[in-house]
């Protein structure tokens, strides 16, 4: 993907290859991608980008229209012939600046280009049917079969349809689905309160000409468009400022982090969790921030450089596996666990096409298995965080129930700790699930837990809060 004589519709082609057939991961794919094509314009990024993030995000409304259309099913066509109809189809629905016209052939040029002639009357052909029907929307009724129609209407697997709706109400489904489409023209960034004031730096940021506002929920926030590339932001470069959205900057709050904190962060990479946890710690204590490759250490200690603390450490260290010099140790153990990812979507689509009811099952066991290691490693009266990048109960609350039955915890209220205007009648309780299109956050969930006084190894309590 370095030739430089491809277009864009090309390199787009590309990148859904890889993704789709391949399981190549589109954000890291994208990203590196745009980042090797160095003499792309900003147009062309921004024209790549929404193709291949569009073509992802509607990947089950596409196929469904195309088998509409199409006598060959889309799963019996060749990979190249499917993903350039995909890619092309998007074009014709939800791109109304680009010209049917246009569309059509550059799709029948790059057909012909890559040695499928013979189907590039195929391709001319569905397309053209397509773009003159008058037919409307074809996708099913919302009255005959709902999940059917949510599944294609909102390109979602129909399982996680039917899961969702036994755990949330029919409207609240429906936003959710939505939030996934919403457009993305901003990027969540934390401040480093540690280098600059939230007000210096968006005065900084709007010098260098890009546009920022306040974030939704907290003061250290802030969204950003406009720019090139984070690279490309000196303030950046300077450790001024992390992306992190702000559902994840609320874990260094409801942590309740004093200074002299000893803290354990145990899955930390890319590290904004830890850096948070380390700025609020005030330049006192120590963080320390663990996680199991070599590569995910090193994110973790790129971005400790840039932003430069010195009371933060990174550990190479498999979470399931006890780390009995840790027992006990912790005012704080950090646990955002590995997780379905179903409540970051939005920036991420190719995920719910990844996930099966079978490999969610799975993530709930490790969760236990990691909760039911690291939770040692807290002091009596210590703080265990629990977080997961999920909507799904079984993933949150319901792995907090079994860890409660299981293990010498109880939930803490979150009033102190949480901005008013951030609605959930569960604060109280200890918990807090965030849901795409109710908040202005990432699917995102929290709980805030106490190890009992006096507990002993082998407790086994049932207390729900306190």
């Amino acid at each position: 993907m370095t030739d430089k004589k491809k277009s864009s519709r090309e390199l787009a082609l590309d990148i859904l290859l890889e993704i789709l057939e391949k399981g190549d991961f589109s954000h890291t794919l994208l990203n590196k991608t745009l980042k090797m094509q160095n003499t792309l314009t900003k147009q062309d990024r921004s024209f790549i980008t929404r193709l291949v993030e569009g073509t992802l995000e509607r990947l089950l409304t596409l196929d469904y229209i195309l088998n509409s259309y199409s006598k060959v099913r889309v799963e019996k066509m060749k990979p190249f012939i499917r993903n350039l109809l995909r890619m092309s189809l998007y074009q014709l629905k939800y791109m109304d600046q680009v010209p049917d016209s246009a569309v059509c052939n550059e799709a029948v040029k790059m057909a012909e280009k890559r040695g499928f002639k013979s189907l590039s009357g195929f391709v001319n052909g569905v397309l053209r049917n397509i773009a003159r029907d008058s037919r409307g929307d074809i996708l099913p009724g919302e009255e005959k079969d709902r999940e059917e129609y949510l599944s294609i209407l909102y390109s979602t697997p129909k399982w996680m349809i039917e899961k969702w709706l036994k755990e949330y109400d029919y409207e609240t489904v429906k936003k959710m689905l939505t939030a996934q489409f919403e457009e993305k023209k901003h990027t969540t960034i934390r401040v480093n309160l540690a280098k600059n004031t939230a007000g210096e730096l968006a005065d900084r940021l709007r010098e260098d000409s890009i546009e920022v506002k306040e974030g939704s929920y907290l003061d250290c926030a802030l969204k950003i468009q406009g720019f090139e590339s984070l690279d490309s932001i000196k303030a950046f470069k300077e450790g001024r400022f992390t992306v992190q959205d702000e559902s994840s900057m609320l874990i260094g709050l409801i942590a309740g982090i004093k200074e002299k904190d000893y803290i354990i962060d145990v899955c930390g990479a890319p590290g904004g969790k830890a850096l948070h946890g380390a700025e609020l710690l005030k330049g006192t204590g120590m963080l320390e921030t663990r996680d199991v490759t070599d590569y995910k250490v090193s994110l973790i200690q790129e971005n400790i450089e840039r932003m430069g603390f010195h009371n933060i450490r990174t550990v190479k260290w498999d979470a399931r596996i006890k780390d009995e010099d840790s027992i006990s140790k912790a005012d704080i153990v950090i646990a955002d666990l590995p997780c379905s990812g179903l409540g970051v979507i939005g920036k991420k689509p190719d995920i719910k096409y990844n996930m099966t009811l079978e490999k969610q099952g799975e993530l709930v066991k490790l969760q236990r298995e990691i909760l039911s290691v690291v939770s040692s490693y807290v002091k009596e009266g210590g703080t265990l965080i629990y977080s997961t990048c999920t909507v799904n109960r079984d993933e949150n609350l319901g792995n907090v129930e079994w860890f409660m039955e299981n293990h010498p915890f109880c939930l803490q209220s979150l009033e102190d700790y949480l901005p008013q205007k951030l609605s959930g009648e569960t604060k109280e309780k200890g918990y807090l699930q965030l849901v795409p299109g109710i908040h202005d956050t990432d699917g995102f969930f929290m709980a805030r837990l106490k190890r009992n006084i006096g507990s002993k190894a082998g407790y086994s309590g049932k207390r729900f809060h306190e």
